[in-house]
């Protein structure tokens, strides 16, 4: 069988899919991966599959832009003939699943991995948008064999919605991670709070930031790191934006890194006050196998992993002080965060071991 993988970002057919598409392989399959670039394009090939690079602004609104990506797309499938066409994030997912069907490909499995901020903002621009886009998902579902989710919320709102029939939606518990990657180590005394994400405001940057510097004044002993890229995406933070809270010794930037392993070692707790419509954050499962506890926002996805006063917090977004209380919380009761983080690792081994989640892919998918 030859397997088609479209992604928005080539970064993430290594980091987010990569043990899937080696599990694919491993069965005996192909894979043709589509990526945007060559960007990182060296651990892409280093999975065994074949690239091709057809070029996609994930954020453009570009009607031009996304017309094109989508015949591109369909002369590519018509060329490689897959038998299997996966794509996740909403162009992959809906201009691939149109150019798929329309090129005749009989198995077709998108996966919605969060709704972005198309559905979380209340502007009159996102509310035409979803009208757009909700018509492009319509049309896309109609020749899938199942809509694939990363939460409870997302699956709930597009049946709603009527996007497609509640018999077609399937929901796994995110991307999975690899236990044997990111191995649980002794919970660390110092009070180091990570924060990874890419620094746009809807990641609640800000509100981390914010907190941050109240708790500064005092526990003048505890770190606060951002680990993250700048964007150039809607809402990204410039640089003079974050300037302050780092000249303030408020929160430390390293920027970002391939590899995070190192700097979920050193830290207590895993914090992300986001309130973009996340599929199921990477980043929390990664710290739930390392054996850390989580602070996090009662939103989508993020409450799907995490459950309040049990491996972690729960806070509401935009809520700064509040989230100064919970990471408070954490240095003044290290019996409770402790507690927090074995309850962490415990229920990611349950749910989310790659292991697990692939073997649970590949049976929605038919692969064997």
């Amino acid at each position: 069988m030859k397997v088609m993988v479209i992604a928005p970002k080539n970064k993430t057919l290594f980091n987010f899919r990569g043990d899937l598409i080696k599990e694919i392989i491993s069965k005996g399959h192909d894979v043709v991966a589509i990526g945007p670039n060559k960007d990182y394009i060296e651990d892409v090939l280093a999975l065994g599959v074949k690239f091709i690079e057809i070029q996609l602004n994930k954020d453009n609104t570009n009607i031009f832009g996304d017309i094109n990506y989508y015949k591109e797309l369909k002369k590519v499938i018509k060329v490689q003939k897959p038998d299997l066409v996966f794509s996740y994030t909403i162009k992959p997912v809906v201009y691939g699943g149109l150019a798929a069907r329309s090129a005749g490909v009989k198995k077709i499995y998108p996966m919605v991995t969060g709704l972005g901020r198309v559905y979380a903002s209340k502007s009159l621009k996102a509310k035409v948008l979803r009208m757009i886009t909700g018509a492009l998902y319509k049309q896309a579902f109609k020749g899938c064999n199942k809509v694939i989710f990363q939460n409870r919320d997302d699956l709930k709102k597009f049946v709603e919605l009527r996007y497609l029939p509640e018999e077609k939606a399937v929901r796994v518990n995110g991307s999975g991670v690899n236990l044997e990657r990111f191995k649980s180590n002794e919970l660390p005394e110092k009070p180091i709070f990570l924060m990874i994400a890419r620094v746009i405001k809807e990641k609640g940057v800000f509100e981390f930031a914010e907190s941050a510097r109240m708790l500064k004044k005092r526990h003048p002993e505890a770190r606060f790191i951002l680990l993250g890229g700048y964007d150039n995406s809607i809402g990204a933070i410039k640089p003079e934006e974050l300037e302050p809270y780092i000249s303030d010794g408020s929160i430390e930037f390293p920027g970002e890194t391939k590899d995070v392993v190192p700097y979920l070692e050193e830290a207590k707790v895993l914090v992300l006050p986001t309130y973009y419509r996340e599929g199921l954050p990477r980043t929390i499962l990664e710290a739930m196998a390392m054996a850390r506890p989580i602070i996090t926002t009662d939103w989508p996805g993020c409450r799907d992993a995490v459950t309040n006063g049990v491996n972690g917090f729960l806070v509401q977004p935009r809520d700064s002080k509040t989230l100064a209380e919970k990471m408070e919380y954490m240095i003044e009761y290290p019996e409770r965060a402790k507690e927090m983080a074995e309850n962490s690792l415990r229920l990611c081994k349950e749910k989310y071991d790659v292991k697990i989640v692939n073997s649970h892919m590949l049976k929605i998918m038919s692969i064997r």
